[in-house]
């Protein structure tokens, strides 16, 4: 049983190193420790965080977030947001970077893989025959290395797949059992997976048109939260878009970036 002392331990020790305030989730937090304690041969979660924190980045580190952290997505989700980019985001964009032909996308937490595989889906739908004359990749990035795992395999169930349109299901996907279907290579290139944390500093090279960061941000206070969103700032493109999840919200008075419709902001040119 993991003591209250224990529980604050882990409380703060997520907060500063991963952003995530799991203050309100005792129960979800002791059910899920408890049995990898078990399963594990640890005689305390004491012991356990020693672990934890004398080898932070060793695999009793990296199970600690794929433990506690809850991934749910499904393929189309908010499928507002995939209409706003083909039909606004997306024009924008490919005029913008008309030349160079490199457009930036960034799925910031991208779980089992279904939101920058469907991101990727909408790239190859907008820009057709002219599509292999971009550089459209999608950059999909998440701290859990064990979601970054299933998506990388690529293999979803049947009714993983069910809501995405009858032509993407017979262009994208390799059916390799009763109910399975696999991410054909065609699609799979298109997606970079890594793992990274979102309170690391960025280490990235360019600035992205399109961001999509939908419900991660739930999990942080009000602090982390607008300093995530001030980092994210200086990583767009001017003229960018961010995509947040549709039951989220950020204060106006808080962020530089233009309020554009719910869940959808823009960074000014």
């Amino acid at each position: 049983m993991i003591t209250d002392s224990e529980f604050k331990h882990i409380v703060m020790y997520v907060k500063s190193n991963y952003g995530i305030d799991l203050s309100q989730k005792r129960v979800l937090v002791g059910g899920r420790l408890e049995n990898y304690l078990v399963r594990n041969g640890y005689a305390s979660c004491s012991e356990y965080m020693a672990k934890v924190e004398s080898h932070p980045k060793g695999t009793e580190a990296t199970d600690l977030i794929n433990v506690l952290t809850t991934n749910h997505t499904y393929f189309m989700r908010e499928s507002e947001h995939f209409d706003y980019l083909r039909n606004v985001v997306l024009p924008w964009a490919t005029a913008k970077e008309q030349v160079k032909k490199d457009l930036r996308i960034w799925s910031a937490a991208s779980s089992t893989g279904e939101e920058p595989y469907t991101l990727a889906m909408v790239l190859f739908d907008f820009l057709g025959v002219e599509h292999s004359k971009w550089d459209t990749k999608v950059l999909a990035t998440d701290i859990s290395t064990r979601v970054l795992e299933h998506a990388i395999k690529g293999v979803y169930l049947k009714e993983d797949i069910e809501p995405l349109p009858p032509r993407w299901k017979q262009r994208y996907f390799k059916q390799t059992g009763a109910e399975e279907y696999r991410v054909k290579e065609e699609l799979k290139k298109e997606v970079i997976f890594r793992q990274f944390n979102l309170m690391n500093p960025f280490p990235f090279k360019n600035k992205f048109h399109i961001i999509f960061l939908r419900n991660v941000m739930i999990y942080f206070q009000d602090d982390t939260k607008y300093n995530l969103i001030k980092k994210m700032y200086d990583y767009m493109e001017p003229g960018g878009y961010l995509f947040i999840g549709t039951t989220e919200s950020l204060d106006r008075n808080k962020i530089q970036l233009q309020y554009i419709q719910p869940s959808i902001y823009r960074k000014g040119n």
